[in-house]
């Protein structure tokens, strides 16, 4: 009999690891939830091939988003409510989406399905094209067992999210665009139209303001070095892309950006919408409150306010209330810590 191991939530709100030896994945799963868990992740003790899909652990995958995700979610809720079977319906979903990737992902998570494990199981064998969340929300909704109605709040939850991200998105495109236009009217004046101005006030051989002659000297630096103008911000960009992808410099970056007028705020309002929104959808659904502040840590996309959700999971665990617990971080908003 192989040898699992698993990382699972206990009805207290602790996450522990274990090893348990099971018939198959779908047994350990079931073993667990008898026992008043939460399974979050399970695989072979020996790290060995699960199943055929386990090939692509090595590589993992870009994250189902969007629309894509969305469909997929609300088109199965559908069907379960309906009433047809889980491998009835994911056969069902196999001739609906139009990429191959999806239709690829469905038959790999139909077949897992078909072998016995749950449906928790097949999406988190994807290796990353499901996130945490929607993997967690789909177990709770196991145990609980309200699959259908869970699938129903993970689509409302992705139709809110991006319903919030394309305000933010049409909120920004004006100000890029025009961002984009004035910069480059300002660089074809200066290194084109004010270099023009300097050779006719070089040969009137006049004293100039030294105004005027700055922005002249401006206009002809622009002329000579317009390549230099557009590399180094290209290597910039690079130079700071490299350095936020150390947890140090991101955290502290996160923190500064916080602290800005304007940004800071519209910024706190965002993630803080999204943290509430994370946990309401993960505490209706049954996942305990530690458990459930774990995975929106890991949904907030500033790594300053995740430190200080996590910083309230700890303080929650030794018995403090939420609220008191947020508030301590001095980042969230008062409101919303009340």
């Amino acid at each position: 009999m192989p040898n699992y191991r698993y990382r699972a939530l206990n009805p207290h709100g602790e996450i522990f690891d274990g090893q348990m030896e099971a018939a198959s994945e779908a047994e350990l799963v079931a073993r667990l939830q008898d026992q008043g868990h939460l399974p979050m992740e399970t695989q072979l003790a020996d790290g060995g091939a699960i199943g055929a899909s386990n090939w692509r652990s090595l590589l993992r995958q870009r994250p189902l988003q969007g629309a894509a995700l969305l469909q997929f979610t609300q088109q199965l809720a559908t069907l379960l409510g309906a009433g047809q079977p889980l491998d009835r319906a994911l056969s069902i979903l196999l001739g609906l989406p139009e990429d191959e990737r999806s239709r690829r992902a469905i038959t790999d998570i139909r077949d897992v399905v078909r072998g016995g494990a749950p449906l928790s199981t097949a999406l988190e064998r994807q290796h990353g094209l499901f996130s945490r969340l929607y993997v967690n929300m789909v177990r709770a909704g196991e145990a609980g067992g309200s699959l259908h109605e869970t699938l129903q709040r993970l689509a409302d939850y992705l139709e809110r999210s991006r319903a919030l991200q394309g305000k933010v998105i049409n909120a920004l495109v004006y100000p890029a665009i025009l961002l984009v236009v004035v910069g480059g009217a300002l660089l074809f004046l200066l290194g084109y139209v004010v270099p023009q101005f300097a050779q006719m006030y070089e040969s009137l051989d006049v004293a100039l303001p030294w105004f005027t002659n700055a922005v002249l000297q401006l206009g002809l630096f622009v002329r000579d070095w317009w390549v230099l103008l557009l590399v180094v911000p290209a290597v910039l960009a690079l130079f700071f892309e490299r350095k936020a992808r150390q947890p140090a410099f991101r955290l502290a970056l996160d923190g500064w950006l916080l602290q800005r007028r304007g940004i800071g705020r519209l910024l706190g309002e965002l993630e803080t919408a999204r943290l509430a929104r994370t946990l309401g959808t993960l505490l209706r659904n049954g996942v305990p409150l530690l458990g459930a502040l774990g995975i929106a840590r890991n949904v907030l996309g500033n790594r300053a306010l995740a430190a200080d959700v996590e910083a309230a999971a700890d303080e929650v665990k030794n018995g403090a209330g939420l609220s008191l617990a947020l508030s301590r971080g001095k980042r969230f908003p008062r409101l919303a810590c009340r």
